[in-house]
């Protein structure tokens, strides 16, 4: 089981009240909706290898150098020596080291690569694993992941963790008209204005997704543009045509990378926290008494 961790505690921070404090005051409410959300997937599904993927780099330059408009809107400022600083709620970002300490104190696997985001990580480890794997997100993208043959799926939370869709490829070509495979190129073509994506223009879901039930992929869409005798409309070919240098690099950009050189670590899920010591001043420290119970007990079941 492969967490996209941020896409989690931002799920959290805004599902849980911020009335959920420290003793000192401090806003807990993410950490304590991770954790609950962790207690939640290890007791309804088991997984062997629990792993809290990390964005080390929310938006890596080598996507922004062939995009510039990726992420752009959510950059509060520019670094020149590192990642730029996302735009993150002011109660949110302290809760981050706390969230990052209590998955170290438990000994669940950590794992950030600079120069990576969280989905690139998911996508080496999916690569990687030679077992079934569940990618748990509220990120669309990883529904690139998808692979009925391989057993590979996407748990999506509707409410909380308690109510997934499990994303598989009938639920994908139901939804989208294209299976795991395809979901990129659909991604890429229709845009995604919450990424700094800007797509074809006039080419929407539905448009994109009849060109690839036509033509295949990409490639064999851009063939028909280069064929006379396709059936595209003019207006089709002109949209597509005037993309080309946009097309010939968004491939790279929304697809997650399969090749992080990752650090050693151990998966496994552990069967009681790893550091109690430790997590026991984190509870009292944080107010988390609860929810380090009920991750405790989850592990232990």
């Amino acid at each position: 089981m492969l967490l996209d961790t941020a896409s989690l505690y931002y799920r959290a921070y805004f599902g849980v009240p911020d009335s959920v404090k420290a003793p000192d005051g401090t806003p807990v409410n993410a950490v304590r909706g991770l954790l609950d959300f962790i207690s939640r997937l290890v007791q309804d599904h088991r997984p062997d290898d629990l792993v809290a993927c990390m964005d080390a780099d929310w938006r890596p330059h080598w996507r922004v150098e062939l995009i510039p408009s990726y992420k752009a809107h959510r950059v509060e400022r520019e670094n020149g020596s590192g990642p730029d600083v996302e735009d993150t709620p002011d109660t949110l970002a302290p809760q981050v080291p706390v969230i990052e300490a209590a998955l170290d104190a438990f000994g669940i696997a950590r794992v950030g690569v600079a120069g990576y985001e969280a989905d690139d990580v998911i996508g080496t480890l999916t690569a990687r694993a030679t077992g079934p794997v569940d990618i748990v997100t509220g990120d669309r993208d990883l529904y690139q992941l998808v692979d009925d043959a391989r057993r590979r799926r996407v748990l999506y939370p509707l409410k909380g963790v308690g109510t997934l869709q499990l994303t598989d490829e009938a639920w994908l070509r139901g939804k989208y008209g294209v299976d795991g495979s395809g979901y990129a190129d659909l991604a890429l073509l229709r845009g995604d204005p919450s990424d700094g994506l800007p797509g074809v223009p006039g080419i929407g879901e539905k448009t994109a997704a009849k060109l690839l039930d036509a033509y295949g992929d990409l490639a064999g869409i851009m063939a028909a543009v280069d064929d006379p005798g396709s059936a595209l409309t003019p207006a089709q070919r002109r949209r597509l045509d005037e993309s080309r240098p946009y097309l010939a690099v968004a491939p790279k950009v929304v697809q997650v990378a399969s090749d992080v050189p990752l650090p050693p670590f151990d998966p496994a899920l552990p069967a009681a926290p790893a550091h109690p010591e430790l997590v026991d001043a984190l509870a009292r420290r944080w107010g988390l008494t609860g929810a380090v119970a009920r991750l405790s007990g989850a592990l232990h079941a």
